[in-house]
């Protein structure tokens, strides 16, 4: 077992990331795999600092607490696959808890080692079709979005024999929450912004006063809404908003799948058109805090030395991020009509790990008479973790200590960055009602 008293004064350094090698041929080699998840596991059985944090490392846990020797080395293989299962790379053992990662000599990446897992099994086994059809957003997007089409997803996601029909074909839990699907979607909706070229607000040395909308999957077929709201604010605030003629999907849930050639083609379609819009003295901004972290994170860390990965990275913005910066440089408007009571607020994991601080918090709060509680705790949605059979129960105990917090605080509002995360959680509420903060913001000015 690793001796977890052992740790240089580096680990109280800031977190670094190593690229990710995903080209080269030893990051899907077999043993080499297996040794590395050997040596990690190994040093979180003697740490478990993050046993609350997912079902991960429980299930690591139990399998070494339940071999014949008690430690690692009596593990089989095949349980290390159960440990790759139950990570959704949500990144928050990284970033919150473990005392071992770079620049720490152990060198512990635990998310971007089920990463490498996850990948080099899709790459000799490739997955199930339920698997594949659940990271496939764009085209079940598409088809889905079809006017009649539409109409009969949405039917058949709302009855309940559709419903237990899902579940015993694909492995969709019949309980749950499964997004509508629109055919005006958000994109249709906003195609007057498209090639916009106007004239942007004041530029600041933080900002530059006008925006292109990564609409994102989820935004422009499931919640339409969400970027109309988005829009509405950022133009109250003279901030002209764009829209790119070209989008694909940014890739986070083919990520999550190990598919990592459907993430470089999704990211050969994404930044040359982002990267252009920067080239233009555009930043960018997008509402699911999922691709916000897609582009600031992953895409870098496979793409280290492509310089328009890295312009992208560096213009892409968290919505509310964006609004308090123009805030700071006094040239966001508070001119706010409406209060908005109590609000209980879930932090997405996703957007806990970009380190920008609680922006969505401190800007709701900015409203006179409103008062922001933020839950900083998982979901337990995480992507396709929550919808699948075998991981539907385990997702609803991680949410239960933020569905407690909500219930408690008997909020005027719930909502959270992640309208995913917002239906997990508010499944389990009398209400039945969540929200995203930037339609109480635009419920805040009146407009």
């Amino acid at each position: 077992m690793a001796d977890t008293d052992t740790r240089r004064e580096g680990s109280l350094e800031a977190p670094t990331r190593h690229p990710i090698d995903w080209r080269s041929d030893a990051f899907y080699d077999d043993d080499a795999l297996y040794a590395e998840m050997e040596r990690v596991f190994d040093i979180c059985h003697g740490c478990r600092r993050c046993f609350n944090l997912c079902n991960a490392f429980p299930v690591l846990f139990d399998a070494v607490d339940e071999s014949d020797s008690g430690e690692l080395d009596t593990v089989p293989k095949k349980a290390y696959w159960n440990v790759v299962d139950n990570c959704y790379l949500c990144d928050m053992c990284f970033m919150s808890k473990c005392p071992y990662v770079p620049p720490h000599e152990w060198n512990v990446d635990f998310p971007h080692l089920m990463l490498r897992a996850k990948a080099a099994r899709f790459k000799k086994q490739g997955a199930s079709f339920r698997d594949k059809m659940l990271a496939a957003t764009d085209a079940v997007g598409k088809f889905a979005g079809i006017p009649i089409v539409s109409n009969v997803v949405n039917a058949t996601n709302r009855s309940k024999t559709g419903r237990k029909l899902l579940e015993s074909t694909l492995g969709v839990h019949h309980k749950a929450p499964v997004p509508e699907y629109h055919s005006n979607n958000a994109r249709k909706r906003l195609k007057h912004l498209r090639g916009a070229d106007g004239v942007g607000a004041e530029a600041t040395e933080t900002t530059r006063g006008r925006v292109v909308l990564y609409a994102t999957c989820y935004g422009s077929r499931n919640r339409p809404e969400m970027d109309e709201d988005l829009v509405a604010v950022f133009e109250h605030n003279s901030i002209p908003v764009a829209l790119a003629d070209k989008e694909a999907c940014c890739g986070m849930a083919k990520l999550e799948l190990g598919d990592l050639e459907a993430v470089d083609k999704a990211k050969r379609i994404n930044i040359p058109v982002l990267s252009a819009w920067v080239d233009k003295g555009w930043d960018i901004v997008t509402p699911i805090p999922s691709c916000t972290l897609m582009y600031k994170q992953e895409l870098p860390l496979m793409y280290p030395d492509d310089p328009d990965v890295v312009k992208v990275r560096d213009a892409m913005y968290d919505p509310f991020e964006y609004l308090m910066l123009r805030y700071k440089d006094g040239r966001l408007k508070t001119d706010f009509k409406h209060p908005l009571g109590k609000v209980s607020y879930q932090v997405p994991c996703h957007l806990r790990v970009q380190n920008i601080g609680l922006k969505t918090r401190d800007l709701l709060q900015l409203v006179p008479d409103t008062e922001v509680t933020a839950i900083e705790r998982c979901s337990g949605h995480d992507g396709t973790y929550a919808v699948k059979k075998e991981f539907h129960e385990i997702s609803k105990k991680i949410a239960r200590p933020v569905v407690n917090k909500v219930r408690k605080a008997e909020a005027d509002h719930f909502v959270s960055d992640c309208p995913m995360a917002a239906d997990q959680i508010a499944q389990e509420l009398d209400s039945h009602e969540s929200g995203h903060p930037m339609h109480l913001l635009r419920e805040a000015y009146g407009i």
